[in-house]
């Protein structure tokens, strides 16, 4: 994991432009703590923060290709290639010199070779931007489920790009201002594929690559899903996805640096920590590292609900003791979470504000704990999209809804227009129009889906669900993972976003995917061997919150000193009736989502739009 910044411009000397550069890169310190590095010239200026996770020596960037003392091209690479050993040993046979053991080179080298077509051949988490210094040309590359962030802001003389766009409004020339599409964009959950918040910004799609030449910029697919007819019976499909995701783990425990597994006992992470454990312990390799999310006083007042139906800690202490992982519980309190420096780094990690506030908090302060011991961890995100976890999935009314299914509960359970939204000025929601943005960007989803030769009304829909969610939900999802865990420098890696097992899961028919009654029988029959019976049999529960009651207290607090604030940034965005109303009702914070999210992100909005300097340009 690193950070990567630059600048290409075809009529300005970049030569003289280092210390813009440089402030640009130094954002991303978080991202890269093992080395910064800047290399200049006429036309292109190159950023790179290093975590050195591969080669901590040979792999240092910018790389530069050369040949009788002339650049051929230069890389910039914020990821992991799975497949670099492989790929390194079909380029030594075409006659390509190495220097380092470092998967950057491979990329380097690969590019010389193959050019635009080697995004296609990479297996890992990627996003690189590798200046061709024989044709003048930039071509940014993300891969297939756009695991690894690269945003770009297009100049009249070139562009600018990072992997974060904080690193893009650190140059002079880019104001943070967020108009009426991304304001609908952010407060949406829609996940729009190559959508930023930030006028002027666009990001790469997920297996897309752009180029950027003197006088165009052209966008190009280089994978996505594709509509193939499942042929396998149940137990052939049930040992493929074994093996296929066996294969993603093995190649993602690869590394020169400490790697553990988070877990929650739940049914994904708990499957790839027992494979990992398995093969660590094949190799000869000590214990699984794990780590796990907890609160203080969670055991003592935890309820169940609709969404949270269990506790985590005594699933994830019946597979800690199943595989012999060496644990840490990470176990925060009320204080922790509302610590101000900690709240503020989760937007500042983000670049953007959340509903989710004490969630995105206790995620960045697990990533923290983790990366106090490990460079790499392994995470079992995009499982539920791909194999029919998520709730919404489960029940029709969402599952058939006009809108993203996710989207769609969310109006059922916080607000009609969206999580979070509630307390926004009932005007501006108006003229927003957050339902109608969202529904738009639903059917230019569907409109994208591949389709086999569906009959069943039920299988095409769930097909098109599934779509959804592999390729809109990621953006939400995995940016956010992957920014926090980048802002205290650890590397999180994704087994369930392997190019093969995401095609072969996209394909199985939902009567297998659900061929026993229950959500995510795929995946649960796949690693049944490995799993003792009480967490293969826990019911989905979602990431932890706080239930102590001082939490909402200061909640509560907080909003009542932003409406007594004139200059407050947010005051003007807010419905005052409305959050006198939530004040007025000892219950509405205690416990779900309605009162709580809402709060949170007006709260994170003026913390958002004061630290950004941000300018809103909403139409009225």
């Amino acid at each position: 994991m690193s950070g990567l910044a630059g600048w290409v411009d075809y009529e300005r000397d970049l030569t003289r432009e280092g210390a813009t550069t440089r402030t640009m890169t130094a954002t991303m310190a978080c991202r890269g703590p093992d080395a910064e590095e800047l290399w200049l010239s006429e036309r292109v200026a190159l950023g790179h923060r290093r975590l050195a996770v591969v080669d901590r020596e040979g792999g240092r960037q910018p790389m530069r290709a050369e040949e009788g003392g002339r650049t051929l091209a230069v890389v910039v690479f914020n990821g992991e290639i799975y497949n670099a050993r492989e790929l390194r040993a079909e380029l030594l046979a075409l006659g390509h010199p190495f220097r380092t053991r470092s998967d950057t080179e491979v990329l380097l080298r690969g590019h010389l070779e193959w050019g635009t077509g080697l995004p296609a051949r990479l297996n890992g988490i990627f996003a690189y931007a590798v200046w061709d210094a024989r044709t003048e040309e930039l071509l940014l590359a993300r891969d297939q489920l756009g695991a690894k962030p690269l945003i770009y802001h297009p100049t009249p003389t070139g562009v600018l790009f990072a992997s974060e766009p904080k690193a893009v409004l650190a140059h002079p020339w880019v104001d943070p201002v967020v108009d009426t599409e991304g304001f609908r964009e952010l407060l949406s959950q829609a996940g729009t594929p190559g959508a930023v918040v930030f006028r002027g910004m666009r990001e790469v799609r997920a297996g897309h690559l752009v180029r950027i030449g003197k006088r165009r910029l052209t966008t190009e697919r280089y994978w996505g899903l594709e509509a193939r007819e499942h042929t396998d019976d149940l137990d052939t499909t049930i040992g493929t996805v074994r093996g296929l995701l066996e294969e993603s783990i093995g190649r993602q425990l690869k590394a020169d640096v400490p790697v553990c597994s988070l877990l929650s006992g739940g049914l994904d992470s708990s499957g790839l920590t027992a494979i990992a454990a398995r093969m660590l312990a094949a190799e000869g390799g000590g214990p699984v590292r794990t780590f796990t999310v907890d609160y203080a006083g969670l055991a003592e007042n935890f309820k169940p609900d609709q969404v949270r139906t269990s506790l985590d800690a005594p699933y994830v202490a019946d597979l800690v003791a199943h595989v012999g992982s060496e644990h840490t519980n990470v176990v925060l309190d009320t204080a922790d979470l509302l610590d101000p420096v900690m709240r503020a780094e989760t937007i500042r990690a983000r670049d953007l504000p959340s509903p989710l506030g004490d969630m995105q908090t206790g995620l960045y302060l697990l990533y923290r704990a983790a990366a106090e011991h490990s460079t790499v961890a392994l995470t079992g995100q995009l499982a539920d999209s791909l194999f029919g976890g998520p709730a919404w999935v489960q029940d029709p009314e969402f599952a058939n809804a006009d809108t993203f299914p996710w989207v769609a509960l969310a109006q059922r359970r916080a607000c009609a227009d969206g999580l979070g939204n509630g307390l926004l000025d009932a005007g501006l929601r108006r003229r927003l129009d957050i339902p109608g943005y969202v529904r738009e960007r639903f059917h230019e989803a569907l409109a994208e889906v591949p389709h086999v030769a569906e009959t069943d009304p039920q299988e095409r829909r769930m097909r098109e669900i599934t779509y959804t969610h592999l390729t809109r939900y990621p953006e939400t999802l995995i940016r956010n993972d992957e920014r926090l865990s980048a802002y205290v420098g650890l590397e999180t890696r994704v087994p369930f976003c392997d190019p093969e097992l995401l095609q072969y899961a996209f394909n199985t028919p939902w009567r297998m995917q659900t061929f026993d009654g229950r959500e995510k029988s795929l995946l649960r029959a796949a690693v049944a061997d490995l799993l003792p019976q009480s967490v293969l049999e826990r019911p989905k529960s979602p990431f932890p919150v706080s239930v102590d009651p001082g939490y909402a207290k200061i909640l509560r607090t907080e909003l009542t000193e932003l409406l007594d604030d004139p200059n407050a940034p947010a005051a003007g965005l807010v419905d005052r009736k409305a959050a006198q109303d939530l004040l007025d009702d000892p219950d509405s914070l205690a416990e779900g989502w309605r009162g709580r999210t809402n709060v949170e992100l007006v709260l994170q909005l003026d913390t958002w739009l004061r630290d950004y300097g941000v300018r809103l340009d909403i139409d009225h």
